[in-house]
């Protein structure tokens, strides 16, 4: 377990972890503005499964339009009734939404001083939600850094029974084209995330 920074400074590489969360949680909450698309097209990959997601994902984002992924993100998570995907904890543990994974969360929230912004009016199991929230526990910006092991409690109880499942939803989703490499990010990042957990809680 690592120890609480009293002054918000943490480690790179949970820096790093924090911006993944933070750049997918802004990809899915709404969709992305000409700047969050020109911020895509410029970034940087390597040879790893998550880097030649992430190429695939700047190959479309330098193709693209903000309309055209406003229409892809409508069709995939709004829809005229639903979209093609439900992004929330509840629907994908129990098949409803508003149910008793959203009330743990919400206990959950209460506890880390967490709370909803007033202005979002959606259920706060969102997948967009939940990764703003682990970001923010690793930055600091709910008080001090949450530990690891809070951290790793947050992600099992939160993130790991449904996220990946969702992450895979959306990469073979049939509307998915801007968001099939995000899914695919999302899905190996999950992987990583619990593996590192897995490892740090031995």
């Amino acid at each position: 377990m690592t120890d609480i920074a009293t002054d918000h400074q943490i480690a790179e590489e949970d820096a790093l972890r924090a911006d993944l969360y933070s750049y997918l949680s802004a990809l899915l909450a709404s969709p992305p503005n000409r700047e969050l698309i020109a911020r895509t097209a410029a970034l940087t990959s390597d040879d790893t499964p998550l880097g030649k997601s992430f190429a695939t994902l700047v190959k479309l984002a330098k193709a693209t339009t903000p309309a055209a992924v406003e229409r892809e993100f409508n069709a995939l998570f709004i829809g005229l009734a639903r979209g093609e995907l439900l992004p929330y904890a509840s629907y994908y543990m129990t098949g409803f939404l508003n149910e008793k994974p959203l009330a743990l969360l919400r206990a959950d929230m209460a506890a880390h001083g967490i709370s909803r912004a007033p202005n979002v009016y959606e259920p706060e199991d969102n997948i967009a939600s939940l990764l703003e929230m682990m970001a923010g526990m690793i930055e600091g910006r709910f008080g001090p850094p949450a530990s690891l092991e809070a951290q790793k409690t947050f992600f099992n109880r939160h993130l790991a029974p449904w996220a990946q499942h969702f992450f895979t939803d959306l990469e073979g989703a049939k509307g998915s084209v801007f968001y099939a490499p995000v899914g695919a990010i999302g899905k190996i990042f999950m992987t990583i995330e619990r593996e590192a957990f897995r490892l740090g809680g031995q």
